[in-house]
């Protein structure tokens, strides 16, 4: 198992940038594909990015290609995603995943791990 707790949200200007970290322990971090998540009011979660064990490999959800990087310190037990060019429909809670299968993003309930979410609103 793996417990993850992410940190970084907060308000922030359309235009803007924020970066987003989560902080993993319980298991070997290599091991796990993890990746991000949204939900905003209303709607349905939201797959955003997703990163392999070894950090070769990443794949964007199509909303936020070109302006999110998911990246991953393997030896810290972090991963984080650097948001740019933020956009008020970038508002949402962001969560972190995790799961021994890269592909599990395309699994309609996700991840297996979650961590608790951190809010991030982008004002216009």
């Amino acid at each position: 198992q793996v417990q993850l707790v992410e940190s970084g949200g907060g308000l922030v200007q359309a235009g803007g940038s924020l970066r987003l970290s989560c902080a993993a322990s319980g298991s070997i971090f290599s091991t796990y594909a993890m990746g991000w998540y949204r939900q905003a009011p209303g709607k349905e979660r939201e797959f955003v990015a997703v990163i392999s064990g070894s950090g070769g490999t990443k794949y964007y959800g199509d909303s936020v290609k070109g302006r999110f990087t998911i990246s991953r310190d393997n030896a810290k037990n972090t991963v984080s995603l650097q948001m740019n060019s933020l956009k008020p429909e970038d508002t949402a809670v962001y969560y972190c995943a995790g799961d021994r299968e890269y592909l599990a993003y395309r699994r309609p309930k996700g991840f297996d791990y979650w961590g608790q979410g951190t809010q991030v609103t982008v004002s216009s």
